[in-house]
């Protein structure tokens, strides 16, 4: 992985929109817009998400122990309300976008300025929500951004 691609990556995330892959092996996807991201730690590179407990991508995420989270940039409002609902893959598309498959198996969408693919380290249940915990263990920039990395971010 390429420390200042990673850590430029990690610098993009502010209190923001991003859309949150995860597959089954069996070819099930399920893609959600969240925006309770944070990065958890520096050594290892930790970032913890919160998403719903009865959504679709709990249960892959749990099964997979993978998931990626694709940082959406400024213009991309349309792509964050696609993944409000349910997505739907239909070919090399979820709910209308071009994905490929990552390292772990999630998906990553093509047409993202950067993601960051995790493996599952902990998750938290607590409420509504459960809180999980991935190490990114890769990431890739689209273009490096210009001027500061989170200004480039929705």
């Amino acid at each position: 992985m390429d420390p200042n691609a990673r850590k430029t990556t990690l610098r993009m995330i502010p209190y923001g929109p991003y859309v949150l892959t995860a597959a089954h092996p069996d070819g099930r996807v399920a893609a959600a817009t969240v925006n309770w991201v944070t990065q958890a730690s520096f050594e290892p590179p930790l970032v913890a998400v919160g998403l719903k407990a009865d959504s679709h991508a709990h249960a892959l995420i749990e099964h997979a122990k993978a998931f990626a989270m694709n940082v959406l940039g400024k213009g991309q409002q349309a792509l964050a309300f696609a993944f409000f609902k349910p997505a739907e893959r239909q070919g090399q598309t979820i709910s209308g976008e071009p994905f490929r498959p990552g390292t772990t198996g999630a998906r990553i969408l093509t047409n993202t300025p950067a993601f960051m693919e995790c493996t599952l380290e902990a998750t938290v249940e607590k409420g509504d929500h459960s809180v999980f915990v991935g190490r990114v263990v890769e990431v890739a920039l689209a273009k490096p951004p210009e001027g500061r990395a989170d200004d480039s971010t929705l």
